[in-house]
């Protein structure tokens, strides 16, 4: 073949080869400028201004849902984690919407921590946003259902309980007024209206604080607690208590355990087991407080050598003035409000409190809480 037609079918085919590189490289330029695009989505136009002018909580999610964003309030009560919907059942909303293209309106209820019964309460609404987003949207009613709650729980407290006092207290009065000329039954009688001035007064602060609990939110004041430190201070407020029948309280644990919470609000719950377990032993006994820190849960548990609860009653021990012996929880000086507030203090830092009892063999009641490690922080939020 002459050299000329070589060179000519050499320099053609070079010009076949680089048109096929430059058309290669085209195309994996475009694919990954579409692979940047579904990696970092942009937002239709207006809805960051809209979400960062929200009070409430908003989502935008992408169709692999994917959180692309979420406003202030969205962080604050922690339904977005790690790019994510933080809850399996607004996932399923967010998916029944996507598959019927039809908006939906929910009132749920949510769980606040890892484990326990604590929860939120939303109103939820999601719709489609464009053709590819969806968008959820949800108001915080927990405030308004606690106050319900606190309202209702009051008055029926205030007509279980305090009208045995206040009855006690009248007709008190009544015998010293007719007794005012024996000095001995004015003695007796003055006496028992003390006693029972007291119980009253205790019951009222007892109430007071359960609806506090109630009410708010502990954890709005958390700061990262020793929880042997939480159990020490517990001790020295029952060590006289104990100390009068001679019954030894032994701590022992893990010192190096820490939880998120409110310091006296958890001293309060624990200070209230340590009480119970003291009022329920015998004389020179021994109550054991114990702090164990396993798998990013703290638990704190108190056992006593009592004489132990009914298998029957162990499911109803933490309701209001519920009292596994009416007569000595009386003579006690019991309220029957304790361990309600233990478990609503508990429950209030995403927490749960157990109890394990056999009669003859004591009580152990537990309270577990989330390892301050391992506590979910909102994102944006300063906890």
């Amino acid at each position: 073949m002459d050299s000329t037609w070589l060179v000519l079918l050499s320099l053609g085919l070079g010009l076949a080869v680089g048109a096929g590189f430059v058309w290669i490289l085209h195309i994996a330029a475009r694919r990954g400028h579409n692979a940047a695009q579904v990696v970092n989505p942009a937002v239709p136009d207006g809805v960051d201004q809209v979400l960062d002018a929200l009070e409430s909580a908003g989502v935008v999610l992408d169709p692999s849902n994917n959180v692309i964003k979420a406003s202030p309030g969205a962080h604050s009560i922690g339904l977005v984690w790690n790019g994510a919907l933080v809850h399996p059942h607004l996932v399923d909303l967010v998916d029944r919407v996507r598959r019927t293209g039809e908006s939906l309106t929910e009132e749920c209820e949510l769980s606040r921590g890892p484990f326990g019964d604590a929860g939120i309460h939303l109103s939820v609404r999601v719709a489609r946003l464009g053709s590819r987003y969806i968008l959820l949207l949800a108001e915080d009613r927990t405030e308004s259902f606690r106050l319900e709650a606190v309202r209702r729980d009051f008055v029926a407290n205030i007509s279980h309980e305090l009208k045995t006092p206040i009855g006690a207290v009248s007709l008190l009065a009544e015998a010293l007024d007719d007794a005012s000329d024996d000095p001995d039954q004015v003695r007796r009688f003055a006496l028992r209206l003390s006693e029972e001035a007291q119980r009253l007064a205790r019951i009222t602060q007892d109430i007071i604080e359960l609806s506090r609990l109630q009410a708010t939110d502990a954890l709005g004041d958390a700061t990262e607690l020793s929880a042997s430190k939480v159990v020490k201070a517990a001790i020295d407020q029952n060590r006289v208590a104990a100390e009068t029948r001679n019954i030894e309280l032994a701590m022992r644990g893990d010192k190096q355990a820490i939880v998120l919470g409110n310091e006296a609000l958890l001293v309060t719950a624990v200070h209230n087991l340590i009480s119970n377990a003291i009022q329920y032993s015998p004389d020179d006994s021994r109550v054991g407080i114990g702090v164990r820190n396993s798998g990013g849960v703290v638990e704190i548990a108190v056992t006593d050598q009592g004489e132990g609860i009914p298998e029957d009653d162990l499911d109803r021990v933490f309701e209001r003035f519920f009292r596994v012996d009416q007569a000595r929880s009386r003579n006690t000086g019991g309220t029957g409000l304790g361990l309600s507030i233990v478990k609503h203090a508990v429950q209030n830092h995403g927490g749960e409190v157990r109890v394990w009892s056999q009669p003859g063999r004591g009580s152990t009641f537990t309270i577990r809480l989330p390892e301050a490690s391992t506590v979910r922080p909102p994102l944006g939020d300063t906890q």
